[in-house]
């Protein structure tokens, strides 16, 4: 399966964040969105970072509370790995596993086009292996 399909079911809503925003506002955006990460981006579209519930958490274990007031690109990662469309989905998972991210931008055009977390990957993944499974038990039985 490539990317494109997951970002097709899924949609192509990013959240993003200027790097001169407050960590109280990624705070804030990740509590409210429900999310694990924003795309670090001045104009919503070139990726400039990511910041991501553990690099907060790091940050307040060093600093304490007083971190919150600093800018997002204190403490964003600045090279960032991202996909395309048309990468599969054992390519994100294998990046994944290797550089032990839990989030991939897509890239199409330099653009930002969507974002992939593992939770997308193993979902995919599982649907996969569900209709592997439906596939062989109805060959096996003869109900194909």
């Amino acid at each position: 399966m490539r990317i494109g399909e997951i970002l097709d079911r899924k949609g192509g809503d990013v959240a993003t964040i200027r790097p001169d925003a407050s960590l109280h506002d990624v705070l804030a955006q990740l509590e409210q969105r429900g999310i694990g990460a924003l795309v670090v981006s001045t104009d919503g579209s070139d990726v400039e970072g990511i910041v991501t519930e553990r690099d907060l958490v790091r940050v307040l274990a060093r600093q304490g509370a007083a971190a919150l007031d600093g800018e997002v690109r204190s403490i964003m990662t600045a090279t960032v790995v991202t996909c395309a469309r048309d990468a599969t989905v054992d390519e994100v998972m294998s990046m994944m596993t290797d550089s032990r991210f839990r989030h991939v931008p897509v890239v199409e055009d330099g653009r930002l086009a969507g974002i992939i977390s593992i939770g997308d990957v193993v979902k995919s993944t599982i649907d996969e292996l569900e209709v592997k499974a439906r596939s062989l038990e109805s060959y096996v039985t003869g109900t194909y």
